[in-house]
């Protein structure tokens, strides 16, 4: 009997010893943060200002954002829409009382200065970088004719290591008013896009899915839902795989409608809704919006999608 035991503890021992705990690795740098786990990319946070000739000017986004297979999922200066860029949020009306001082969205008189990105603690295994980003305007300036920032942003994305056939990013994007009476809003049509907003790669088999079941894209937004997922065939050599948004309850109009496109543009989480309304950002409490990203292989039933939204909105 004592012998069997011996037996299958080394057996155990020997088998543990096999196992490796990978883990999610961070290098921040002047322009850009790296997120990856052992030689596997996961994200870049663009920090520095990308342009095309000078034109598109960008920075303060993810991209590439990579499948688990390593290939890239996002897009960044898509021929289709040259201001759209990988993982990003913006909004078209940025007024500071009746003055219209830029459009975030399609990158007019308007730019971001990311001053500092740090890492912050983590105690589950996950990375963590914090942004502190000032937006900008040249029609926003002082008499000496400098431009002023008018709103502090701060951004925090957080990987976690990967699961069995899925892997988490939280991101928490802070916007606190630095002018009094600073308004922001989506496009003045019955549209209204605006927000957080992911421009993948689409695949002509794209499939999105919500806690309903299948949705089918129209041309203006759809009604709310906790969570939307988009799949194809996205990844390497085809290979069925997608990713999920998650909309966290406690963001201001968290009952957020979706814009959704099947062909050449990005995804939207709309905020604020109706988006053709401008709405008051605070300069005393900051307006937080939570979301989180599940980049996964196969389709939306190949994961649990509702108990991994369960446990986020237990956070």
């Amino acid at each position: 009997m004592m012998l069997t035991k011996k037996i299958h503890l080394l057996l155990a021992v020997g088998f543990m010893s096999q196992i490796t705990f990978s883990q999610v690795h961070l290098k921040i740098e002047k322009s850009q943060s790296y997120f990856t786990e052992g030689k596997d990319s996961i994200l870049t946070y663009q920090a520095s200002e990308k342009s095309i000739n000078g034109q598109y000017i960008r920075s303060n986004y993810i991209h590439p954002l990579y499948n688990l297979d390593g290939s890239v999922l996002s897009e960044d200066f898509p021929a289709d829409h040259l201001h759209h860029r990988g993982i990003f949020w913006a909004w078209h009306q940025l007024y500071i009382g009746d003055k219209r001082i830029g459009d975030g969205w399609e990158i007019e008189n308007f730019s971001w200065e990311v001053a500092a990105v740090k890492k912050k603690k983590q105690k589950d295994g996950s990375k963590a970088i914090q942004a502190t980003v000032y937006w900008k305007s040249p029609l926003w300036i002082n008499k000496k004719g400098v431009e002023k920032t008018f709103v502090k942003e701060t951004t925090t994305i957080k990987v976690y290591p990967k699961q069995l056939h899925y892997r988490l990013i939280d991101i928490e994007i802070a916007l606190l008013a630095l002018e009094p009476n600073m308004r922001i809003g989506g496009s003045e049509d019955e549209k209204g896009y605006g927000g957080f907003s992911p421009r993948i790669k689409l695949s002509d088999d794209i499939v999105f899915t919500d806690p309903s079941g299948k949705i089918t894209p129209t041309n203006l937004p759809l009604p709310a839902s906790e969570w939307m997922d988009i799949s194809g065939s996205l990844g390497k050599n085809g290979n069925k795989a997608g990713i999920t948004i998650l909309c966290n309850p406690k963001n201001p109009d968290s009952k957020n409608p979706w814009i959704l496109r099947a062909k050449k543009s990005m995804q939207n989480a709309v905020y604020p809704f109706p988006g053709a309304k401008a709405v008051p950002l605070s300069n005393k409490k900051p307006t937080v919006l939570r979301y989180r990203l599940i980049v996964h292989d196969g389709d939306a039933n190949s994961i649990p999608i509702d108990e991994i939204f369960q446990n986020y909105i237990k956070k």
